[in-house]
């Protein structure tokens, strides 16, 4: 499990950033512990990875 504070520190992010990324479908799912958001790492690897392959979409002249 990894908390939003890691998960932040990690990515050189606020905590906003996340939560706004949630807000608009588009950050890592995650779950509550008590008051406390936590993410699984794998979900984290999945999101980063979806992440990716959607700005590479996004940058190549070829897609679409």
């Amino acid at each position: 499990m990894v908390t939003l504070t890691e998960l932040c520190d990690h990515l050189h992010v606020p905590a906003q950033t996340i939560y706004d990324l949630r807000c608009q479908g588009r950050g890592p799912r995650g779950f509550r512990v008590g008051r406390e958001l936590r993410f699984r790492a794998s979900e984290i690897e999945a999101w980063l990875t979806r992440m990716e392959q959607d700005d590479a979409r996004r940058h190549d002249p070829g897609a679409g």
